[in-house]
């Protein structure tokens, strides 16, 4: 069965996704506080769908380029309550999507489960 499920999420992380234009998160831990911490960057997108830097119009890569600072931090000690922090309130919400919000509640689970059980997390 657990075969299975990995085959058919593998098989579904190859689809297109379309980016959120409201911007990306990064997730980390900080095990010393016992908490998530989920930092949100602002994008445009371009002509082609890809993330662009809004205040140079460069695209945007997963390494390398100008360090960019968060326009908000969110820490909690679950997923739950950092998930509420993004989703709830009078916003503006940092999400569009809900493929985007059902792919950070994902995340935040696996990164809570990792924080709870002494190990590395690295995002998906």
């Amino acid at each position: 069965m657990a075969e299975s499920i990995s085959s058919i999420d593998d098989q579904l992380s190859r689809r297109f996704i379309a980016l959120d234009p409201s911007g990306y998160f990064l997730i980390r831990l900080e095990a010393s506080a016992g908490e998530l911490v989920v930092e949100h960057y602002t994008n445009d997108l371009d002509a082609n769908g890809r993330a662009v830097d809004p205040d140079t119009g460069e695209l945007l890569g997963c390494h390398g380029g100008r360090e960019r600072l968060p326009v908000g931090i969110y820490r909690g000690k679950s997923a739950k309550q950092v998930g509420i922090q993004i989703t709830e309130g009078p916003g503006p919400h940092p999400l569009s999507r809900l493929d985007h919000a059902m792919y950070l509640g994902r995340e935040l689970q696996r990164a809570e489960a990792c924080l709870v059980n002494g190990e590395i997390y690295i995002q998906d």
